[in-house]
């Protein structure tokens, strides 16, 4: 049990120090916030609704991987180095394709919705 509450801790601090100093990480939070009723409002089930919330958690997951990618990236240097650049892309890449698919399933609720499927 040590453990787990542990783990939970990090976690919280890791969470607390991406949005006090990540723009993305607290626009994220905030969708993610509003996700909540807005899923219950477009999904046609309750399962719908489960999965929008959790197309938009899925988001800030990847969003917390890319900002400890370019923390990290930062940490072994400022200069400018194209690996890290590239590194630094494909962290942005992976947020890109998670708003992407988070962005169809919300399209795609909101027309089951609709009734046009």
């Amino acid at each position: 049990m040590l453990r787990i509450w542990k783990a939970t801790i990090n976690s919280r601090n890791g969470l607390a120090f991406a949005f006090r100093s990540e723009q993305a990480v607290r626009e994220e939070i905030f969708a993610l916030l509003a996700s909540l009723p807005l899923a219950w409002l477009v999904g046609a089930t309750a399962m719908r609704a489960v999965e929008l919330v959790c197309s938009v958690a899925f988001v800030l997951t990847v969003e917390l991987l890319n900002t400890a990618i370019e923390k990290l990236a930062d940490r072994l240097t400022m200069d400018h180095d194209k690996q890290i650049g590239r590194v630094k892309d494909m962290g942005s890449a992976a947020v890109g394709v998670a708003l992407l698919m988070a962005g169809v399933f919300w399209i795609i609720a909101i027309i089951e919705r609709l009734g046009f499927i």
